[in-house]
């Protein structure tokens, strides 16, 4: 897999700021070392294999990257086999096959009920299924928008409002909450497996750890993975509705670096650091913080 090794050049000094007053406050509570500035990582099995790729859910993938795993700040390396996140469950008979393999216990829907009618999971045999509806609404269409940059400010307050959202704060806490108390692997999955998934993911990459570049590097990745998808779904609008609908509708189809940091940026403005956000926002207990940690790495 060729990964996206854009970094944030551009972090501006506040946020540098924001991201070591979160460390210095995750340190104080117990985590160890920064939360967004450090890099998480849990101990791998030697004889793991690696995440197999599914043509059918292109998005699948072992939140701890490939290989070893992502290293952390402090030598660690984030567990592989533990969490997997992914797009909607269309799992072909092969992908079924290979994904049954993984011993996935607990799969976690963040779509609306409007998603999930149009499209239900196919789940991996023995697997448990909890729907929470992130959004909080009964169903999501993209809007009709009329300039590619009206798509990436509605891309950009999404990102936003998943750290604003009444919604959203309770969908994700108790999420996180689930993914730390849950025995055996886990996975948790949206529609595209790039926004809502993407947030879940760098939340989780941050209480383990991970640097704030790495944690961005993995979050453009769903550009990589879904690169087959999103050319399909172009290469429709094209013959449809023509270039210009392309140019305005791309940005809906991928991920940017100004998404993700939208979010961090909101949460700097809503909680001053992370760590706030996760227990006053996400109202998430310190106890299971640390549990969710042990979990991520070892």
């Amino acid at each position: 897999m060729r990964a996206n090794h854009r970094t944030l050049d551009g972090l501006s000094a506040s946020r540098r700021g924001f991201l070591k007053g979160s460390a210095s406050v995750v340190l104080v509570s117990g985590l160890g070392s920064a939360l967004l500035s450090a890099c998480g990582g849990g101990g791998l099995d030697a004889d793991l294999p690696e995440t197999p790729r599914l043509a059918s859910v292109s998005n699948f993938r072992d939140l701890a990257g490939v290989g070893a795993g992502y290293a952390t700040v402090d030598g660690k390396r984030m567990r592989r086999g533990a969490f997997y996140r992914a797009n909607v469950l269309t799992l072909s008979s092969a992908d079924e096959a290979s994904i049954d393999k993984l011993g996935i216990a607990s799969v976690y829907d963040l779509r609306t009920p409007g998603e999930i009618a149009r499209s239900d999971d196919v789940l991996p045999g023995g697997a448990a299924s909890q729907a929470l509806n992130v959004l909080g609404i009964s169903d999501f269409v993209a809007p009709a928008l009329d300039t590619a940059a009206a798509a990436v400010a509605f891309m950009e307050a999404q990102a936003r409002a998943y750290v604003t959202g009444a919604a959203q704060c309770d969908a994700y806490g108790k999420l996180l909450t689930h993914l730390a108390d849950g025995a055996g692997a886990q996975l948790f999955h949206s529609n595209a497996g790039k926004d809502r998934a993407g947030w879940v993911a760098a939340l989780l990459l941050s209480i383990a750890n991970v640097p704030l570049d790495l944690i961005m590097q993995d979050y453009l990745l769903s550009n990589t993975y879904l690169e087959a998808s999103i050319n399909a779904q172009t290469s429709t609008l094209r013959e449809q509705d023509g270039e210009a609908a392309v140019t305005i509708q791309t940005p809906l189809l991928v991920v940017q670096e100004s998404y993700l940091q939208a979010g961090f940026d909101q949460v700097q403005s809503s909680y001053g650091t992370m760590a706030n956000y996760l227990t006053r926002g996400l109202g998430m207990s310190q106890t299971t913080i640390d549990t969710l940690r042990t979990r991520l790495v070892s």
